[in-house]
């Protein structure tokens, strides 16, 4: 049992358009991948220094790693896998055929991508360091 990715039971609620976070900004949520305008077929490199949080409105991880990262200022791109059929097939592929949320891509400014599932904060400022 070790090693497999973990995966958690499906909730299909509608999510809004766009919502208000804790801090007032609004997020919306977005058919692309990253700001960078990667397609998840790889016809284009993200931006270095960007982070993609591949997610669900209804994962509690997801929005427990949103607002650390909020606190701590580091930007992101939010893209909702129950949109985006392109971006659930890449958090498929890195995670062994499972729609495991959160995965990150984090690309650094060396220009290091990762791919990380459910990470902590300290694991996110370390990709992001590399």
């Amino acid at each position: 049992m070790t090693g497999e990715p973990r995966t958690f039971p499906e909730c299909r609620v509608a999510p809004p358009a766009a919502r208000l976070t804790t801090n007032g900004r609004r997020r919306v949520f977005r058919k692309t991948a990253s700001r960078s305008g990667r397609n998840h077929k790889g016809e284009q490199k993200p931006m270095a220094g960007t982070v993609t949080m591949y997610s669900t409105t209804w994962c509690g991880y997801c929005r427990r790693l949103k607002g650390q990262m909020d606190r701590e200022g580091i930007g992101y791109t939010e893209v909702n896998i129950e949109h985006d059929s392109d971006s659930a097939a890449f958090v498929e592929k890195a995670n062994g055929g499972n729609q495991t949320v959160p995965t990150l891509l984090v690309v650094a400014p060396s220009g290091a991508e990762t791919v990380m599932t459910n990470p902590s904060l300290a694991q996110v400022k370390q990709a992001l360091a590399a």
